[in-house]
């Protein structure tokens, strides 16, 4: 049950996402963000995200302003995390601590969050399940495609995951990892970069040249300073995608985790998906992995698309 309420956390998340990608934050909740020396990637601060499409519609009578607060409230939770405070939301949101404090009492009331009294922190309510639910229901080719998927991840004894892109990131709507695989915990709900990732370059490769200069535009107004080794990866991607129709990162991201990127054909305004495969660094050469495992994630691509009704 727990991993169920996880998985539909964040789907909610995806969800919500979707319906409100282009909320306006309110000034207050800009403000500049530290680094953790060598963990954090170029999209990881929450804020970076609120900065980022969210300046076209600030004349927009039609927003609502707090309701996009609330959501971005909601957005605050990630997974494995059961539990937030109104200060770690503030952190997270950019949001001043009494504005939190009144959205999260609004939150309880509604029934969205659950207050924790002996802890003065809240937890995801049963609504936000519910909810969460209906995004799962929404998203059947992910469950339709997992064999394929599964059967992939045992082959190569690594992972395969699908992502959806979230501002600039992807998140990961279904995974599928081998069995004989300790290591690449990552699952459903995993935010990854499309920076610097396999997976997120090839989605940016495949994007209309006019939509990809405005998300690479903001990844490099978002660290000036990594721009260059950004750029750099990015100018590898753009040759290896148009050659071959995938991306690779051999610790570009992770240093011990190797990865190929694609994406799964889409039209008639269908939303364009990421799709992955990673090893650990140790269990195989590369030259394998461009040999043996591109050509079956090319092929698992064209699958999905077509389990999806989207033609390849």
């Amino acid at each position: 049950m727990q991993n169920q309420f996880r998985t539909a956390k964040q789907q909610l998340r995806n969800l919500l996402d979707w319906f409100c990608m282009d909320i306006i934050p309110s000034d207050e909740a800009k403000g500049n963000s530290s680094m953790r020396a060598g963990s954090r990637t170029i999209d990881e601060d929450p804020r970076l995200s609120e900065d980022f499409e969210l300046n076209d519609g600030q004349e927009d009578r039609q927003f609502i302003r707090a309701l996009a607060r609330g959501l971005e409230v909601l957005r605050a939770f990630r997974p494995g995390e059961t539990v937030l405070g109104n200060q770690e939301i503030a952190q997270r949101t950019g949001l001043k601590k009494p504005t939190v404090a009144r959205i999260t009492h609004t939150l309880t009331t509604l029934g969205y969050l659950t207050r924790l009294r002996q802890l003065e922190k809240y937890q995801l309510g049963a609504p936000v399940l519910a909810l969460g639910y209906a995004a799962v229901s929404a998203q059947a080719i992910c469950e339709r495609v997992r064999p394929a998927m599964q059967q992939l991840a045992e082959y190569i004894r690594g992972s395969v995951a699908i992502g959806h892109r979230d501002r600039l990131s992807l998140i990961y709507i279904q995974h599928c990892r081998s069995r004989s695989t300790i290591t690449l915990r990552m699952d459903v709900g995993t935010r990854v970069p499309l920076a610097t990732t396999a997976i997120g370059r090839a989605f940016l490769m495949a994007l209309p040249e006019s939509e990809r200069s405005y998300l690479v535009g903001h990844i490099r107004a978002a660290r000036p300073s990594l721009w260059p080794k950004v750029s750099e990866g990015l100018d590898r991607a753009t040759a290896e995608y148009a050659e071959h129709g995938y991306c690779s990162s051999f610790g570009d991201w992770q240093r011990d985790v190797w990865a190929l990127g694609t994406v799964v054909p889409a039209q008639d305004g269908a939303a364009l998906l990421g799709l992955n495969c990673c090893v650990p660094a140790f269990s195989v050469e590369p030259k394998r992995i461009r040999e043996e495992f591109a050509p079956r994630l090319l092929a698992l691509a064209a699958h999905i698309a077509q389990e999806s009704g989207q033609a390849s």
